[in-house]
C-alpha cells in the first residue's frame, strides 16, 4: 500500500516522475509564438497574447528571463512575470483536446 503524502495531480506527477524541465524559451513577437523546448526535446507553443505582460514587451525584454525551479517555472524580473511548467502543459493539452474536438464535429 502507499502511504505517500504527496497530493500531486496528474500534470505534477508527469512533470516530478518524468523530470520535466524547460531547458530554454525562444520568442517569435511577430507570429505570437512563444517556444518552450523541454529536456525530453519537445516545445510547446504559446501564444504570448495570452499574457498581458509579455505581450505589450518586445523580443529584447522577453528574451531577458530567468528559469526557476531547476527549470519547472520561468521569471521575467524586469516585468514581474512567473509562468510555470504545469501550467505550460496544462494549456497545451486543453489545446490538444479542442483541436481534436473540432475534427469530429459534424
Amino acid at each position: 500500500m502507499n502511504t505517500s503524502t504527496n497530493n500531486y495531480d496528474a500534470i505534477e506527477k508527469l512533470i516530478y516522475e518524468e523530470g520535466l524541465r524547460i531547458e530554454a524559451v525562444d520568442f517569435h513577437p511577430e507570429l505570437d509564438m512563444m517556444l518552450i523546448l523541454l529536456n525530453t526535446k519537445a516545445v510547446l507553443h504559446q501564444s504570448i497574447s495570452v499574457y498581458p505582460r509579455l505581450k505589450t514587451n518586445d523580443k529584447k525584454a522577453l528574451l531577458q528571463y530567468e528559469l526557476t525551479g531547476k527549470g519547472s517555472g520561468i521569471y521575467w524580473p524586469l516585468l514581474d512575470e512567473d509562468l510555470s511548467l504545469k501550467g505550460f502543459l496544462r494549456d497545451e493539452l486543453k489545446n490538444m483536446v479542442h483541436r481534436n474536438s473540432t475534427k469530429y464535429v459534424a
